[in-house]
């Protein structure tokens, strides 16, 4: 079988190492199947990665992308799986490829249900990270307020949605007015604008509630202002950089509030649970991403040959990208 890949032989900015090649991939051996690549996701990992920023440096040449649903076609001996089932290729498999072969017995493939194949590849570490957020890291009561920024992202779109089923109440930052009602309307309970004067919006928004849980996904002195706004006690939790920069949080709201910042990782959240607990999770979110009930925003869709286009875009921040970018190998 002749198929098109993404490749890339030593690390750089995408636009000058990455490649578009022709390999022949051969017949699936035991336990080995090929999958038809329906959709994949691009994410900034999958930049890093081409750059080779040690946390996501791997042996070359290399093939990006972290995320993929597809269809079985083919299959050897013990396989396990069937032509025509539908799968979530395991995580960094190099997922941007026509046709991937992979191993049965690799961490992380499943069965995907039917539905938009976009929508169910941007829920598989998004909505994990979503909702771990959420439950391991405060024990929150039903209506009670969760404070987080970058709300217009994926993970905060998902976490809205996740918050409403659960019975918890969001208070979402953003920097853009325009997007305000766009999440009102997927179930925020109040949208917030960003900046100075911060706390008063969010007495006024949530009608002074003490907010014992912040989630950050942006770095750098806004973790300040998220403290100013959290009850004494309160714990912010990141899982972005934005802005790379640190985290920046001020001696006193340590010293006098008890107010704590800890990191987050769903690779280390997973870690604390079973396979059953995990795969558990992972199908109820494919489950609700199926059924539209978790819904990502997608800014555009690339075929393999304008990869070029695919990486800028996917690189650009805020509103100049507003939205995931799809990778459609097959066209």
């Amino acid at each position: 079988m002749l198929i098109r890949r993404l490749r890339f032989d030593r690390n750089g900015e995408p636009a000058e190492v990455v490649r578009l090649e022709e390999i022949e991939l051969g017949i699936p051996g035991a336990g080995e199947m090929i999958v038809r690549m329906e959709a994949s996701a691009m994410h900034i990992a999958d930049i890093k990665l081409v750059q080779g920023i040690d946390a996501l440096r791997r042996p070359l040449p290399a093939t990006p992308g972290f995320e993929g649903v597809g269809e079985v076609v083919e299959t050897g001996p013990d396989c396990g799986y069937e032509a025509g089932e539908r799968v979530f290729l395991p995580l960094g498999c190099g997922t941007f490829s026509e046709h991937v072969r992979v191993r049965n017995s690799d961490m992380g493939i499943r069965s995907a249900p039917s539905g938009d194949a976009e929508q169910l590849v941007l829920s598989n570490i998004n909505g994990a990270t979503a909702w771990t957020l959420l439950q391991d890291f405060v024990d929150l009561k039903q209506g009670e307020w969760v404070l987080q920024d970058a709300a217009n992202s994926n993970v905060g779109r998902y976490l809205i949605a996740l918050a409403a089923k659960w019975g918890y109440r969001t208070v979402n930052l953003v920097r853009r007015e325009e997007v305000v009602q766009e999440l009102k309307d997927l179930g925020a309970d109040a949208v917030v604008l960003d900046g100075p004067g911060l706390p008063a919006r969010i007495r006024e928004a949530t009608g002074g509630a003490d907010i014992r849980l912040g989630i950050d996904a942006i770095a750098g002195e806004g973790v300040m202002r998220m403290a100013d706004c959290l009850a004494d006690g309160g714990l912010i939790v990141n899982y972005g950089a934005l802005t790379d920069q640190p985290c920046q949080i001020d001696f006193w709201q340590m010293f006098l509030r008890d107010i704590r910042l800890c990191g987050m990782s769903t690779t280390r959240c997973f870690a604390a649970r079973s396979r059953e607990e995990i795969e558990k999770l992972q199908n109820e979110i494919a489950r609700m991403a199926s059924d539209g009930r978790l819904s990502a925003k997608i800014a555009a869709r690339y075929r393999l040959d304008q990869w070029r286009e695919a990486f800028a875009h996917a690189a650009r921040t805020g509103s100049a990208r507003d939205g995931k970018i799809i990778v459609l190998p097959n066209g």
